[in-house]
């Protein structure tokens, strides 16, 4: 499906999943946008916040993948 995509990422003898570092990086940039939006008080308005992080992370990790691996 992906030929450039590596299944699988061997760390000291452990199999990840290729896809990591793309979940890590969309956990930090997750991470930055939730402190500028907590700081603005943009959460005072919402139902929920913990799904509104949900939400930005699963947004996040999604364009990250469909960018990256196109």
């Amino acid at each position: 499906m992906f030929p450039h995509l590596p299944r699988e990422i061997d760390f000291f003898g452990v199999l990840l999943p290729g896809v990591l570092p793309v979940f890590l990086l969309s956990g930090l940039l997750q991470l930055a946008l939730d402190a500028v939006l907590s700081h603005v008080g943009a959460y005072r308005n919402s139902w929920h916040p913990a799904l509104v992080r949900l939400c930005m992370f699963v947004c996040i990790f999604s364009a990250l993948l469909v960018t990256l691996y196109q």
